[in-house]
């Protein structure tokens, strides 16, 4: 019985994860595809750090031993970075090998193309493990789009930043000491701009907007900000009215184009991401027919990236992109202004007449209602706005709680 030979690009923390599922799960995969899958040669920085107890497999730093194998079904790609990945899978798809990414960065800059050559050449290309690590979003939407529209996507796709936000409430920290604390628990980087600043996020988020509306938002309308202006203050404040922070990818079309924001919201109790804590990653999917679907678990890891990349395995043979109908291009989502919670020392009474003051939580806090140009015009540095996510039911019972204007 022939095997399928796998070419794994990177034995970092996830090139490592998929390597031991691989071996450690032989029989069950075999007896879904049929063969045995044999991890047959891995790319490496450095080939001196590395030491395999399989002496069959191939370690090399050099990608054209690889792609020049005599038998090659699979190249997997766990590295990061733009390139070089784009263009090994570029070279993979020519040569008529499926492939499977989990490098998001790579994926949102070039997604669309990677998609467009495997189906000229009748391969899979296999993206789960962008986004939300080991969390089937990528196949749950494919499944959805059969019949569903998908009307709105609002998610938790950073469990680094997420973290340090849980952890500033619960455990009444700074952001410098969450940070810190997440910098030694592994979950930061050194560097953790890509994290705190919503990069990584917004990476994702455009991986989703190309697979569920067929476009990917314009890169320079959309807006990403990140969590570091967030203080044990104004975290306190919104506690107190039963509302937390949360930095949240938001999806939805109007009209011909794609809104995409990353940024940091409010929350109350009846949300789908209120409960979403940790490292943990949660995404929420309104459709047209099905209503609400929420799905949560591991957002990053060894072995919840490795579960997503094997899942994509599993799928080898099938190249099921959705298909975006045209009548869905004039739609879009109608709704009323959207409400926010405006902190800082201000007069009240002088915010610009587009804002409707439902209520005041303290002298230096109002809820209003005001659409986003609105908030963005604003010249008051003292103010900082963050929208509070949730029907405006819930925002206006929220804002009759407090002191009414």
């Amino acid at each position: 019985m022939s095997a399928i030979s796998v070419g794994l690009l990177g034995f970092g923390t996830v090139g490592k994860g998929v390597y031991e599922t691989i071996n450690k799960h032989q029989g069950r995969l075999q007896a879904i595809l049929g063969k045995q899958v044999k991890v047959s040669a891995i790319l490496v920085k450095n080939v001196d750090k590395h030491d395999l107890p399989d002496k069959d497999v191939l370690l090399t730093d050099d990608f054209q031993k690889i792609i020049e194998l005599p038998k090659l079904d699979v190249v997997i790609d766990a590295i990061v970075g733009k390139e070089p990945g784009y263009t090994y899978l570029r070279q993979a798809v020519t040569r008529g090998c499926h492939v499977i990414t989990a490098n998001k960065e790579m994926f949102a800059h070039h997604g669309s193309e990677l998609k467009t050559l495997a189906k000229e050449h009748n391969v899979s290309l296999g993206f789960e493990a962008t986004v939300g690590g080991g969390i089937p979003i990528i196949q749950t939407l494919k499944q959805l789009l059969n019949a569903n529209k998908i009307e709105r996507i609002e998610g938790i796709l950073n469990g680094t930043s997420n973290f340090i936000l849980t952890s500033m409430r619960e455990e009444k920290l700074s952001f410098e000491t969450a940070l810190k604390i997440a910098q030694e628990k592994g979950y930061a980087e050194a560097d953790p701009e890509n994290d705190i600043e919503g990069y990584d996020a917004f990476y994702k988020a455009v991986v989703l907007s190309e697979l569920v509306f067929g476009k990917t938002p314009e890169w320079e309308k959309s807006t990403r900000k990140g969590i570091t202006d967030i203080s044990i203050e104004q975290i306190n404040i919104a506690s107190s009215l039963g509302l937390r922070f949360k930095h949240v990818a938001s999806l939805e079309k109007e009209k011909n184009e794609v809104r995409c924001t990353v940024k940091p919201v409010l929350v109350g109790e009846s949300h789908p991401l209120y409960r979403v804590e940790g490292v943990q990653n949660a995404v929420s999917i309104d459709a047209d027919i099905v209503g609400n679907i929420s799905l949560q678990g591991p957002g990053a890891g060894m072995f919840p990236t490795a579960s997503a990349i094997v899942e994509d395995l599993i799928h080898l043979g099938t190249n099921d992109f959705p298909a975006v109908f045209e009548e869905d291009e004039a739609e879009g989502i109608e709704g009323g202004l959207p409400v926010w919670a405006l902190l800082g020392e201000a007069d009240h009474a002088k915010l610009p007449e587009d804002f409707e003051i439902l209520g005041r939580i303290s002298s230096d806090a109002v809820i209003v209602k005001a659409s986003e140009e609105a908030v963005d015009s604003l010249d008051d540095t003292t103010l900082i706005a963050y929208q509070i996510l949730g029907d405006h039911g819930f925002a206006e019972v929220l804002a009759e709680q407090v002191q009414p204007v």
